[in-house]
């Protein structure tokens, strides 16, 4: 059922859900549909008139200078206290008008809450030895999550410099400079892309770099900065495996740089990535790590591989051989 009176609020009622902490994501369905994400399993939980959605979407964008109009459907953006928000209305949208709201917990979550104590050694072995990580999962598998707590491992001495499309990491460390990438506006004001920014950021002198989520340009323009000293850099990369994640590297990588063969653009991976941690999220929706896997070199005229590691004897072995 629809609730008049909740509707009256300048979010449209949402605000019930919003303000729960419990709830990590709002979504509103074909302009009617409320669903809410909470415990890590969905929730239909009401419904809501299309005027209203469309009144909510318009109010929370405004502030932020954005627009939403049949010239631009679709928006992403970042609110006030870090949440993410997309939305899209027609013609992309066949149904009606949808909202997407992902939050974020405010408290850290650490490491040891993604793997049992043989994993989480070689994940802190990782990070404290600098080897560069790639984080790979699927849509709402947590790899921001887990790159914050990977992030909390690093050194309080280094300095590191985050790039997003929309800033979502919070970083529990005492040096973080946080870029976000910009699109272009209306008025004819440039896009500021995110290997506009890692430019920026090897400039300013990075002890590590920290990628929100690497789709595009930015592949080779981060595989470059990687071959050239920036150890101990992370990134996420959406994949379905540790192998997929490297063969998706390697695509964009082939896609930006026009005439270098795959076989080539797969060195260049194999050479700039140390490993590759892949996570999940289960059936009760708790995030796990699934994976964690060395990066093999690839050998002429093959795709690079990785080696899963499964046990903690292996730990110390391949941290002393990844970075000598």
């Amino acid at each position: 059922m629809i609730d008049l009176v909740a509707e009256q609020s300048p979010l449209g009622g949402l605000e019930r859900w919003l303000h729960d902490p419990r709830v990590t994501e709002v979504m509103v369905n074909a302009g009617r549909d409320i669903w809410v994400e909470r415990d890590g399993s969905l929730h239909h939980v009401g419904q809501m008139r299309t005027a209203t959605l469309l009144a909510t979407i318009e109010h929370l964008l405004a502030p932020l200078g954005r627009r939403l109009d049949r010239s631009h459907p679709t928006v992403d953006a970042r609110l006030p206290d870090g949440a993410r928000l997309c939305a899209t209305i027609e013609p992309v949208a066949i149904d009606g008008p949808s909202l997407t709201i992902r939050r974020f917990p405010e408290r850290h979550i650490p490491l040891d809450a993604f793997a049992a104590a043989p994993v989480l050694a070689l994940l802190r072995q990782l990070v404290q030895r600098r080897c560069n990580v790639v984080v790979s999962g699927a849509t709402s598998s947590g790899k921001t999550t887990l790159l914050n707590a990977l992030a909390h491992e690093v050194e309080a001495g280094s300095r590191i410099i985050t790039l997003e499309d929309v800033a979502e990491l919070r970083l529990a460390h005492p040096h973080v400079v946080r870029l976000e990438t910009r699109e272009a506006t209306p008025d004819g004001v440039g896009a500021i892309t995110l290997a506009h920014l890692l430019r920026t950021a090897l400039r300013m002198r990075p002890d590590r770099l920290v990628v929100g989520e690497v789709r595009g340009p930015e592949a080779i323009h981060l595989l470059h900065a990687l071959n050239t000293g920036h150890d101990g850099s992370l990134s996420t990369v959406h994949a379905n495996s540790a192998a997929d994640a490297l063969d998706r590297l390697a695509g964009l990588v082939a896609q930006e740089a026009n005439g270098w063969p795959m076989s080539a653009a797969q060195h260049h991976v194999a050479r700039a990535i140390d490993m590759v941690v892949h996570v999940e999220r289960v059936a009760d929706g708790t995030r796990r790590v699934a994976e964690v896997a060395e990066v093999l070199p690839a050998a002429h005229g093959s795709t690079c591989g990785v080696r899963l590691l499964a046990d903690r004897s292996s730990v110390v072995a391949i941290a002393e051989r990844v970075r000598r």
